[in-house]
């Protein structure tokens, strides 16, 4: 198998993505387990590569991913994306995050990690 299942069945992996992705762009720093970090990491790096293109198909690809609960809270992630994350990589060509290991969780042992945009 290519990619992790992380014991969901499809639609609640898609959503968890989503989910994860947005606050990422949000906050730029999510706390969050080894495993989904590293499921995550590709989508936001494809998600800012899109937003580095600029045009209308790539913010409607984008609209079409990030989380739709809230109009404001997913309008301001797009706006968010496309204003501000997108013009900070205009020279770089990739490694747009970063995972930093914090240690495992106090429940469940599990490893714990920090994914934040790099500066």
């Amino acid at each position: 198998m290519a990619y992790s299942k992380l014991g969901r069945h499809t639609s609640a992996r898609k959503a968890l993505f989503r989910d994860l992705v947005t606050d990422l762009i949000i906050y730029e720093r999510i706390k969050t387990t080894e495993a989904k970090a590293k499921a995550v990491r590709s989508i936001a790096e494809k998600m800012i590569t899109l937003a580095k293109r600029g045009d209308l198909h790539a913010r409607r690809q984008v609209a079409a991913f990030v989380r739709k609960e809230q109009a404001n809270e997913n309008q301001d992630a797009i706006q968010k994306l496309f204003s501000d994350i997108a013009p900070r990589y205009t020279d770089r060509q990739g490694g747009y995050t970063r995972i930093l290991k914090l240690g495992p969780r106090r429940g469940d042992g599990a490893p714990m990690v920090i994914l934040e945009l790099v500066e």
